[in-house]
């Protein structure tokens, strides 16, 4: 099977302006910030509460906890929120106006939550509408372990932030391509 396909800049932003046009526009641009952001999975974002993300005076959390049961591995793991995704999370909050910790963050259709299926179908949607071949749910969250790669994070940190148990996992979705290696070769 083929990994999914790493999304560029311009990929982002096209995907970013299509969420805009849909029926749930603030919710779907903040679920692929999210995943953009964190590296969640599907299953993960699908299993996320209020009460994860945002704090009992609705301010976004820093960091939070995923619980065995919000996670692939069954593991628990610490999330960590940077500035851009609480900007995202703070307009999120105005839309969303829920003050019960227990809700799904992400509201499905019928306001209960997304199921781990449903939620990948929503990021297909997504991409088929943008034209994006090989872009699935996994997408963003390739795309984020990159990002952080290409920038010099070590694969044991990105591991961890992924949720990897292994980092031979997360060697394989770290994406490599032409304009990296010709930098990489500059460096001597």
């Amino acid at each position: 099977m083929a990994q999914a396909t790493t999304l560029n800049d311009a990929q982002i932003k096209r995907v970013l302006r299509y969420c805009q046009s849909r029926k749930y526009p603030t919710r779907d641009t903040t679920i692929l910030q999210f995943s953009l952001h964190t590296g969640l999975r599907a299953k993960e974002l699908a299993a996320l509460r209020v009460g994860d993300v945002y704090d009992a005076d609705g301010t976004p959390r820093a960091q939070f906890t995923l619980a065995p049961s919000q996670t692939k591995g069954a593991k628990s793991r610490t999330v960590f929120v940077n500035r851009q995704l609480v900007q995202v999370l703070l307009v999120y909050r105005t839309w969303r106006h829920c003050d019960d910790a227990a809700a799904p963050l992400f509201p499905s259709q019928k306001g209960g939550h997304f199921s781990a299926n449903t939620m990948c179908q929503l990021f297909l949607n997504i991409f088929h509408a943008c034209g994006l071949q090989g872009a699935s749910s996994h997408s963003p969250r390739r795309t984020f372990i990159t990002r952080l790669a290409n920038k010099g994070i070590g694969v044991r940190v990105l591991a961890a932030l992924a949720g990897h148990s292994s980092i031979a996992v997360t060697q394989r979705y770290i994406d490599v391509n032409d304009a990296q290696l010709a930098n990489a070769v500059e460096l001597l």
